[in-house]
């Protein structure tokens, strides 16, 4: 099976790209959460469990990761994009 770790890093509009965001600034959000990056997830049709003692290898303090399981089909840059999209559908 299939693993993959996504961290709210990846879609923090605070962050360049050489600091670890993942998507386009169009894409990107203010403070995201595990929270609303699982719901994503499970949006775009995976399974997502949210450990929220990780740390992104570029932060200092942990603000959890999302654990994707199920992605056989497609890469983690097309997970990530499409995860990007629903939570900026999220919070409109």
């Amino acid at each position: 099976m299939v693993e993959n770790v996504v961290y709210p890093a990846y879609f923090d509009a605070d962050r360049s790209r050489s600091e670890g965001r993942g998507v386009p600034m169009d894409l990107a959000v203010e403070e995201p959460t595990v929270d609303e990056i699982a719901k994503a997830v499970q949006q775009v049709g995976y399974d997502a469990v949210i450990e929220r003692e990780k740390t992104y290898s570029r932060e200092y303090e942990p603000r959890g990761a999302v654990v994707v399981t199920g992605t056989e089909d497609t890469s983690k840059n097309d997970l990530v994009q499409a995860v990007a999209a629903y939570i900026g559908i999220l919070r409109e």
